[in-house]
Order: structure tokens, then C-alpha cells, then sequence
């Protein structure tokens, strides 16, 4: 509830007609420590730590384990899989517990690199797709394979026109995801999640983690978990970048 103003004078009326300060500023201005204390209540942006490794912590396998910035597990992928990404198949995105959240698949012959996400089956082994709910399709925006950009088009979520292509995508995936610099925004633009290279140690000695560890912000008010999936599909139609070998003389 606002301060009741006090009884405004003909020039203080004279001045409010010239500018009119939002509640937030006369709520600041007459109590400072309660305008102070509603921008800590506001939401903020959740952090994860993202590591390339599955949860049970085997050498060479292909998973995701995700933590929040109080270090608790909040997202997994347990892929132990060696194969290929192209032949890895279906992947499942869980929360910390096991529970079972998102099912990811490659769109089969597809040009652009294309996944398809549902929502987890409750009852273990059905892998029927006309059973489960088609939550967004996500591609490479190019067929050229340096290209990092990706673009998702959310389920339902259509225009006037019935051609896919020509649907302008829900989100978009901008920078690039392999060298973990790039922002996923909504189709006006809006940023809703970044990727970033992790920094460990004090201020003065900063060190810069490696690919396999990196930093995932995502904005208050996102659906973390189809976020997440994002993630988690970028590893698989992003291509890393070249590095060429150091010769010795």
C-alpha cells in the first residue's frame, strides 16, 4: 500500500501536471528500505553450472549433469552411449531426482539437422510418438555446418500460412553454442537465456574453464526445462569448431 500524499499546493499540482512520477519512484523517494526490499523479492535469473558428463560420472560418456548455484543436481542426461551423436537416438532430460521431463529425437532424413521433443512418457518403454504430447521441433537455420545458429518452433504456435518454412521460428539461437558464447532470444527478439565460458577462482586469479564445463543463464519467468533441452540439442547439430594441430620443429 502507497504513503497517503500530503495536500498538494496549486504549484505542487502545477508541477504534477509537468511530470508524473511512477509509483516506484514515490515509493522509493518516501521510503527508500521498502523500495530497496521490493527490488530483492524481484525474480532473478537462475544460474546453472552445466557439465558434459553424465551424472554417474563415467570416463568417455555422453550425458548432462546440471547444477543450480547452491550446487544442488537439477537437470540430468545419463547417455553412456559411445556411438555417434547421429546413431545416439532418443535422449531423456530428467530433473535431479530421476524424474523423467522431456523426450528428445532426431527427425529421421532430415536436411537441417532437426529434433523433435515431447513430453515424457509416464509408462517406461513406450517410445510411441502418437502417444505423446509434440512440444517444439528445433533445426540449424543453415545446411551450412560452421553455422551454430538454430531456430525452434514451438507446437501450435502457426501463422496464416501452412508451410513450415515460412513460419517465423518462436525462439532463436544466436552466437555461437561451441564456443560457448551465444543467447537464445523469442522471435521479438527478447533474451530469455545465454551460455557462457565458466570463470572459476578469486577476482584476481580468474581461470576460464574448459568446454566441457560451462555457465547457463536463464532469464526469471522461462520454462527452465524445455530451456534445458535446448542445450542439450545444440550438442547435437552444432558442429565444434576446427583446431588445428601444433606442429613442433
Amino acid at each position: 500500500m502507497h504513503p497517503v500524499p500530503p495536500r498538494s499546493s496549486p504549484s505542487n499540482i502545477a508541477t504534477g501536471k509537468r511530470v508524473h512520477p511512477s509509483d516506484a519512484d514515490a515509493l522509493h523517494h518516501s521510503c527508500p528500505a521498502a523500495a530497496d526490499d521490493d527490488l530483492r523479492h524481484q525474480p532473478q535469473p537462475a544460474l546453472y553450472t552445466v557439465w558434459k558428463r553424465s551424472s554417474m560420472g563415467f570416463q568417455g560418456t555422453d550425458g548432462f549433469s546440471v547444477y543450480d548455484d547452491a550446487g544442488a543436481l537439477a537437470f540430468r542426461v545419463d547417455n553412456y552411449s559411445r556411438r555417434r551423436k547421429l546413431f545416439a537416438g532418443e535422449l531423456l532430460l530428467m530433473d535431479g531426482q530421476g524424474a523423467p521431463l522431456l523426450t528428445l529425437r532426431p527427425q529421421i532424413l532430415s536436411m537441417c539437422d532437426q529434433w523433435n521433443c515431447y513430453r515424457a512418457s509416464e509408462e517406461a518403454g513406450d517410445k510411441s510418438s502418437s502417444r505423446r504430447q509434440h512440444l517444439f521441433s528445433m533445426r540449424k537455420c543453415s545446411l551450412v555446418k560452421t553455422n551454430d545458429e538454430a531456430e525452434v518452433h514451438i507446437s501450435g504456435c502457426t501463422n496464416s500460412s501452412s508451410d513450415h518454412d515460412s513460419q517465423a521460428p518462436s525462439f532463436r539461437v544466436q552466437g555461437s553454442f561451441w564456443r560457448r558464447s551465444c543467447k537464445i532470444r523469442k522471435g521479438n527478439g527478447e533474451e530469455v537465456a545465454r551460455i557462457s565460458r565458466k570463470k572459476a577462482g578469486a577476482v584476481s586469479e580468474t581461470v576460464t574453464l574448459g568446454e566441457d564445463v560451462f555457465s547457463l543463464t536463464i532469464m526469471p519467468n522461462v520454462d527452465r526445462s524445455m530451456i534445458m533441452a535446448f542445450v542439450v540439442i545444440l550438442d547435437r547439430i552444432c558442429q565444434k569448431p576446427y583446431k588445428p594441430l601444433m606442429c613442433s620443429s
